[in-house]
């Protein structure tokens, strides 16, 4: 937990208690099914809740959005990034039944009601549009997009700085990667924003809807 305040100030004592309950919350349905890599969990905060808060130093989501986190596991970046910004909804959707059970007991747990989870295959949405996806490093940035798109609302002419598109968390050398995809994303090394030795060769990749 202190790693999240030596990055991050003014959290309010709800979000305190709330970021300071997963832990234990994860421990306990890592018990009963694997949601979270056992190896990390001595390193939580670092490795997923920090690893998904390096969203919102670069992006401050406006109230009333509406985000789907793409393949969200056990609800990373989701559950973070929603604690984060409570008045942003985010729409989590994974195809393991299993691990959005342990993600809707955590948000019950913690009172997070800024979230909904969805079992289904990205490909199977087909009646919700959202004004943002963000994803950690679930599929190649080309199957990324390709999934994204059709789930993206349509930008007002007249907001023409609003955050739209895809925003995700990748590693490692993402050269050939971004040359398949066809995108042309905004990159960010985490390392020069957490010091962390955990953070080298990571990134985060925005993909704007205008392309």
């Amino acid at each position: 937990m202190e790693i999240l305040t030596k990055y991050f100030a003014g959290f309010t004592e709800k979000q305190i208690h709330q970021f300071a309950s997963l832990k234990d919350l994860y421990v306990e349905w890592n018990q009963k099914i694997n949601v979270i890599s056992r190896k990390d969990l001595d390193n939580f905060y670092m490795h997923h809740v920090l690893h998904s808060l390096s969203i919102a130093t670069q992006f401050d989501f406006p109230n009333g959005y509406d985000i789907m986190d793409l393949g969200t596991g056990g609800g990373f970046p989701g559950i973070p990034l929603a604690i984060f910004f409570p008045e942003v909804h985010f729409h989590l959707a994974d195809s393991i039944n299993k691990k959005l059970k342990a993600v809707e007991a955590v948000a019950d747990a913690i009172d997070l009601k800024n979230i909904t989870v969805q079992h289904t295959r990205v490909e199977d949405i087909h009646n919700k549009k959202f004004d943002l996806v963000v994803s950690r490093a679930v599929a190649s940035l080309k199957d990324l997009w390709y999934w994204s798109k059709p789930l993206l609302k349509k930008r007002p002419v007249d907001q023409p700085k609003k955050i739209t598109g895809l925003i995700c968390l990748k590693g490692g050398d993402l050269n050939n990667e971004i040359t398949e995809s066809g995108c042309r994303p905004r990159t960010w090394e985490i390392e020069k924003i957490f010091e962390e030795e955990f953070f080298k060769e990571k990134y985060i990749l925005q993909v704007s809807a205008a392309q």
